[in-house]
């Protein structure tokens, strides 16, 4: 049975010490170093490269993390019982360089949430419960945790509804698409005074009939 979240709310989050690489380097990273000191908005999830978790839950606290800093969040972290070869890649492949993917490898801080839960049913062995937190100086100040019923629910744990309650006047900007050709100073140019302002913004190339065909085929069955 999961918790509730107001059993967790004003508790510090479980000491643990995560294994994480950089570079070709092994690196521990504590809880400390990652709570210590700051505002962190925290998301955790089942899986790395699963479905709701690529499609959705990631990409847009990514895309809403200049939102996040504007209102006071040092950082945005995301949890997932994954091996940190497994988090660095999905971070590369979902270019999240707003975020901070730390693999909880061992599940020991799902575990020490109570969010640790039993996926073997579909072959994933022990995964985390999909919920997200904001942790203020390692102490957890709010939580949104998924509905306990089958499935994977995703209803609460996403970046609107943490950005809502940080601050409920909070400006998500609005989706930005550009067409962009390899090579091209006035591309270049645009995409870096995007970068300056904040906004987040999807790319389309066209150098490559792959990106055009699949842009252009999603327009179609929408």
């Amino acid at each position: 049975m999961l918790p509730s979240a107001s059993s967790l709310e004003g508790k510090p989050v479980p000491k643990v010490t995560f294994k994480t690489r950089t570079g070709q380097q092994w690196k521990d990273v504590t809880t400390d170093d990652i709570f210590k000191g700051k505002t962190v908005a925290v998301f955790c999830l089942p899986g790395a490269y699963t479905p709701t978790c690529s499609s959705t839950h990631l990409p847009r606290y990514n895309e809403l993390y200049s939102v996040f800093k504007a209102n006071g969040v040092d950082s945005i972290v995301c949890m997932s019982v994954n091996d940190a070869f497994v988090m660095n890649e999905w971070g590369q492949d979902q270019e999240a360089g707003n975020l901070v993917l730390i693999p909880d490898g061992n599940g020991e801080f799902a575990a020490g949430m109570g969010m640790l839960v039993d996926k073997t049913a579909i072959g994933f062995g022990k995964r985390s419960w999909r919920y997200s937190m904001l942790v203020k100086n390692g102490v957890i100040e709010k939580m949104f945790i998924e509905p306990d019923k089958p499935g994977d629910p995703f209803e609460v744990s996403d970046a609107d509804t943490m950005l809502k309650h940080i601050n409920p006047k909070a400006a998500a900007p609005e989706p930005v698409l550009i067409f962009a050709k390899p090579g091209c100073p006035h591309c270049a140019r645009a995409k870096a005074l995007l970068e300056a302002k904040g906004y987040h913004y999807d790319e389309v190339s066209m150098g490559k009939s792959d990106e055009l065909e699949a842009f252009f085929a999603a327009r179609k069955a929408g």
